[in-house]
């Protein structure tokens, strides 16, 4: 309410459909050829149709949650839930997930704008300089570029594109029948398919912001919201379907974790390759000061919940976080240890474990017992998520202890 007023939404249900979807999408698109080159067409086919299954389950539970108490935020779901300690893991774990996604992208800047250089420069292969190393730039681009727009106080205009996804899967298209460089390896079974179901849970991470594009809805109604996240989901399961498809069937078992890197394969000097790694370059750089936003703001809540505005913590915050992620970026061997790490931890946290866990606590017993089939639902959703955080944590223990391709993804 404001000012003794029903707050109304003006969104559509396209423009939610559209919202929610740019929430769907981001890096993990990149890895999803990786995945299949894992696991193969068909069991992939299936691992994505659960994941998008089980996600579309678990908006129902945040709607469901959210209608009981009318809260529209995913943190105070778990203030209402647990008290305070379930509000600041709720907002601990949005966090970790933000900067695996910060990572993610600072990744991708690491993979790609050394190529873009010297295609601008005309070099087949890196002749060593210190402006081809990745690791200089993203240094370079995170103060030169990220930094600035991070200080700011607000931002007055989103600059996250989603139209680099898209640029990626038509390209994909495009390129698929050019230089087929491996041997057809179908199926790749071992400690690497441990890396599947975590980068596929990554990729489908938008459950913080759907009770945002709840709010703005115009006629909000679980139902309405529920039709909303269906769609969006579908969607992104096709494109996540073709993009993977595409990538993989150009590459076979040399897919990388980082998809647009396999295609300096095929030709460094391409002027359509080069077009996309521009626009991908564009789009990652300006989403990075976007996703640090809400990280900051979580943390100046939990650390100076009654403090005003300060510009010293404002410069602090960013600073520090982008000194972290700078760090991460540099040292992780690749960006699939990134996708696992965050796909196996942050994920099931946010898709099954929390909203599982906040609907038991929320909907009154007397409305639904323990033993009704809606509450042994949602317990064994939850159940289900602690299953797959702590056998994807394993198996990825186990190829990092094993070394079995650690090389592969990129560098």
């Amino acid at each position: 309410k404001s000012n003794g007023k029903k707050f109304e939404g003006k969104t559509s249900f396209g423009m939610s459909v559209f919202n929610l979807s740019n929430a769907i999408m981001g890096s993990g698109i990149l890895g999803l050829s990786y995945a299949m080159s894992n696991t193969g067409i068909v069991l992939f086919l299936f691992l994505l149709t659960c994941i998008a299954i089980l996600s579309s389950y678990s908006i129902h539970l945040l709607l469901r949650s959210a209608g009981v108490v009318g809260i529209r935020a995913y943190e105070q779901l778990g203030n209402r839930a647990f008290g305070h300690p379930g509000k600041i893991l709720a907002a601990v774990v949005i966090t970790m997930h933000n900067i695996g996604a910060m990572s993610s992208y600072l990744f991708i800047v690491k993979y790609e704008l050394p190529l873009v250089i010297q295609a601008f420069l005309g070099l087949t292969h890196s002749s060593g300089q210190w402006f081809l190393n990745g690791n200089y730039l993203i240094i370079i681009v995170s103060l030169c570029i990220i930094l600035p727009l991070a200080l700011m106080r607000q931002l007055g205009m989103s600059f996250y594109i989603i139209s680099f996804n898209f640029t990626v899967y038509t390209w994909s298209l495009q390129k698929t029948e050019k230089n087929r460089l491996a041997t057809k390896s179908y199926s790749l079974f071992g400690l690497q398919t441990a890396y599947t179901v975590p980068i596929l849970a990554f990729a489908f991470v938008c459950h913080p912001e759907v009770l945002p594009i709840y709010t703005e809805l115009r006629n909000p109604t679980k139902r309405r919201m529920q039709t909303i996240g269906n769609v969006s989901i579908l969607a992104m399961f096709v494109m996540y379907l073709l993009t993977a498809i595409f990538g993989y069937l150009t590459f076979y078992a040399n897919t990388e974790a980082e998809l647009l890197h396999t295609y300096s394969k095929v030709d460094p000097l391409d002027t359509l390759i080069l077009c996309v790694r521009l626009a991908v370059l564009v789009a990652v750089t300006l989403t990075v000061p976007v996703v640090l936003f809400p990280i900051r703001r979580a943390l100046l809540q939990l650390l100076f919940p009654e403090k005003p505005f300060h510009w010293l913590r404002h410069i602090t915050i960013a600073v520090c976080l982008l000194f972290l992620v700078n760090l991460l970026v540099i040292f992780v061997p690749n960006i699939r240890d990134i996708f696992g790490i965050i796909g196996a931890t942050s994920a099931p946290s946010l898709i099954f474990i929390l909203p599982g866990l906040f609907y038991i606590r929320i909907v009154p017993k007397d409305q639904e017992p323990m033993n009704s089939r809606p509450k042994i639902q949602a317990a064994c959703f939850t159940a289900l998520g602690f299953i797959f955080m702590s056998m994807s944590l394993t198996f990825i223990a186990l190829d990092w202890i094993t070394g079995e391709n650690r090389s592969g993804g990129g560098h």
